[in-house]
């Protein structure tokens, strides 16, 4: 599978007292890294299909950190999907700083899920064969 890459600035707001972008950033990261690479393949995270929702809600989620990111820095994320199972999809985020330096290294293992009642009941089905086929590109 192809991986993807975008990049994101670290805003004053993303960082701590010291200029440090604060851990728990990385995961919002993650997550528009994610809707950045599901939109390059023409999907999203969640959407509605007729009186229910689909979507891939997050089931576990994981940051290794090597090296600090700081104010201003732009990083470089890499989206790699690690594996497409009958209802599951795991990803891999590679981050990078501008120089190539590794930063951080997170993962995130989503269901295909569909809602209904409403949005009040979820339940994990299969993930049909055109989204299979956009994702394993």
């Amino acid at each position: 599978m192809t991986p993807f890459t975008t990049s994101r600035r670290v805003e004053f707001g993303d960082t701590d007292m010291a200029g440090i972008v604060h851990f728990a950033n990385f995961f919002r990261y993650m997550e528009a890294a994610e809707t950045d690479f599901l939109r390059s393949r023409g999907m999203t995270v969640s959407w509605a299909d007729g009186d229910s929702r689909l979507g891939f809600p997050r089931v576990s989620t994981s940051c290794d950190f090597r090296k600090p990111a700081k104010f201003e820095d732009v990083l470089s994320i890499t989206v790699t999907v690690e594996k497409v199972g009958t209802k599951s999809l795991s990803y891999r985020f590679d981050f990078a700083d501008q120089d190539g330096n590794e930063i951080a290294v997170g993962r995130v293992t989503s269901v295909f899920c569909r809602s209904g009642d409403h949005g009040r009941k979820f339940e994990s089905v299969p993930i049909p064969p055109e989204i299979r086929a956009k994702l394993e590109m």
